[in-house]
């Protein structure tokens, strides 16, 4: 699994493969992060987990970077890339180690409002539904093909701090139970 975030993905995935309704195993957590909660989570639930250098690049890691990833995810043993809350495009090092199976969620019903603060762009566009998206990863900003979405209704006393916590609620809903039917195809 990789994440730059505080790692609430991460937390629910792992609870439905303690709880016996996600049969799967997290064989590594990786962050670009050395301060995200994701390590910590990692931690709590005794995961495996790395930093991998910094990059100067904001969006993306330099190709070597991203070769050292691929390498350390293959040693680990991953089927699946799982991404959550990873604020980085992979590119071919990635994309090519692991063809058609990389996943991310994404906080939006996409192809509406791909990229970064999906729920303040669904508030600001005034839709009156949004929710989340799990998809294939390609080499574009949210750009692969869907798997499985949830809808989230938009309510008139959302914030975007409401709003996105109900997304995430959803969010952590729906990727266990997708990345369950992936295994299952495997």
């Amino acid at each position: 699994m990789l994440g730059s975030g505080k790692g609430s993905n991460l937390d629910s995935i792992a609870r439905a493969i303690s709880s016996g309704d996600l049969l799967a195993d997290v064989q590594l957590v990786v962050s670009d992060s050395p301060s995200a909660g994701i390590l910590d989570v990692s931690r709590k639930w005794g995961l495996p987990s790395i930093t991998i250098p910094a990059s100067r690049f904001k969006t993306r890691l330099e190709p070597e970077i991203e070769e050292e990833l691929a390498c350390s995810l293959k040693a680990a043993g991953v089927e699946i890339v799982v991404l959550a809350g990873y604020m980085r495009m992979l590119k071919s090092p990635m994309l090519d180690a692991f063809p058609r199976a990389i996943v991310n969620i994404h906080p939006s019903l996409l192809p509406a409002f791909p990229g970064v603060d999906a729920w303040r762009q669904a508030l600001l566009a005034g839709v009156a539904v949004t929710g989340c998206t799990v998809h294939w990863v390609d080499g574009g900003m949210d750009t692969g093909s869907v798997i499985a979405q949830r809808e989230v209704a938009i309510l008139d006393s959302d914030t975007p701090e409401t709003l996105h916590a109900r997304i995430q609620e959803a969010e952590h809903q729906l990727y266990p139970q997708v990345l369950n039917s992936l295994r299952a195809l495997q």
